[in-house]
């Protein structure tokens, strides 16, 4: 099991103006499922390659358990990378491409095809050993790639954006197996997303990535409960930010007066607060009870969104489509803000 540091990591690709990756730096426990989470083309493939030796940094470095190993050639850092198009050899066997790494280092047939046949069981494939990849669905070829990777016990296990080519029923199914893979054989993982679901139900932290620079890394329910600034707040769904100050725990805005938490920032900036979180109705033990406006209703199948309008400002609710099953826009309301589902962001 291997400890990664990422120190200052930077990369300006020639005839760039600006880098594709912008001094990132990350500590990453050994053993732990780290995401890199961000849009196409803000920089996280680029760090990826460039920890498995694909790409040479511009500076900083990269270290496992302490030591620097930009020096050493991708084939002896210990990492494997799990490409999201598989990159199965197609005229071998499932078997053969699992064991494949094995017999690249020239391990005993007979210990191979004992590995192999385990490693199948592991990723539930057991009696498709024989079938070439071009037999198999995209979550069986998915489940060979992962496997190929992991029989080699590396170091560092690369995933790039592993389930972006799976249908949605099949993502959930992989979802737990890397997961529980992961954690039985507890190999330091790090993976590519854009998919911010996908992050938060698979890694122990999250680390955001917008337009090459690092925003934040922390455990995922930290995203929702206390982003850094307004721009992670929306990447994460957030809607609702109103300008106010919060002085303690008051906030004095554009909504009126309210209750904060302890802890919030302090100072001038901007209040949110997540539209699931809100609850309608007024709870006699619950401050920050507000009268609204329906301005909008937009039925979502399990959900149904409120715009509503509190004085100047709009905000939006998610709510139970059978609490609002009769409401209707012009209608008015009260509408609850539990202290401990509201942050502050400085502006």
């Amino acid at each position: 099991m291997t400890h990664v540091s990422i120190k200052e990591l930077t990369k300006v690709y020639p005839g760039a103006t600006e880098p594709s990756l912008d001094r990132l730096s990350l500590e990453i426990p050994t053993g732990e499922l780290t995401a890199l989470l961000g849009p196409s083309g803000c920089g996280k493939t680029t760090t990826m390659k460039m920890i498995a030796g694909l790409l040479e940094p511009t500076s900083g470095d990269v270290t496992f358990d302490g030591r620097s190993v930009l020096r050493d050639k991708p084939e002896h850092r210990g990492v494997v990378m799990v490409f999201q198009n598989y990159l199965l050899f197609p005229y071998m066997s499932v078997a053969d491409n699992v064991g494949f790494g094995l017999k690249m280092r020239k391990i005993d047939p007979a210990e191979i095809k004992r590995r192999v046949g385990e490693m199948l069981e592991m990723v539930k494939l057991p009696d498709l050993g024989d079938r070439k990849p071009s037999a198999l669905s995209g979550g069986q070829q998915q489940r060979v790639a992962l496997a190929r990777a992991l029989i080699v016990q590396p170091n560092v296990l690369l995933l790039d954006e592993p389930l972006s080519n799976l249908d949605a029923h099949l993502r959930f199914e992989m979802r737990d197996l890397i997961r529980s893979l992961q954690q039985d054989m507890g190999i330091t993982t790090i993976f590519v997303t854009h998919d911010q679901e996908e992050a938060v139900v698979l890694a122990d932290r999250v680390a955001l990535i917008l337009d090459g620079k690092m925003k934040q890394y922390d455990a995922p329910d930290a995203f929702y409960k206390r982003p850094v600034d307004e721009a992670t707040a929306r990447f994460f769904g957030g809607h609702n930010f109103i300008e106010g100050s919060a002085t303690g725990t008051r906030y004095e805005g554009a909504i009126g007066t309210l209750q904060l938490p302890e802890g919030v920032p302090q100072g001038p900036g901007k209040l949110t607060f997540r539209p699931e979180n809100l609850a309608l109705g007024a709870d006699p033990s619950t401050p920050n009870t507000l009268t609204a406006t329906i301005k909008d209703k937009i039925y979502l199948g399990t959900q149904t969104r409120l715009k509503l309008s509190v004085g100047s400002q709009i905000i939006d609710i998610i709510t139970n489509p059978n609490q609002v099953e009769t409401a209707t826009p012009g209608q008015t309301l009260t509408v609850t803000l539990p202290p401990e589902a509201l942050w502050m962001l400085n502006s």
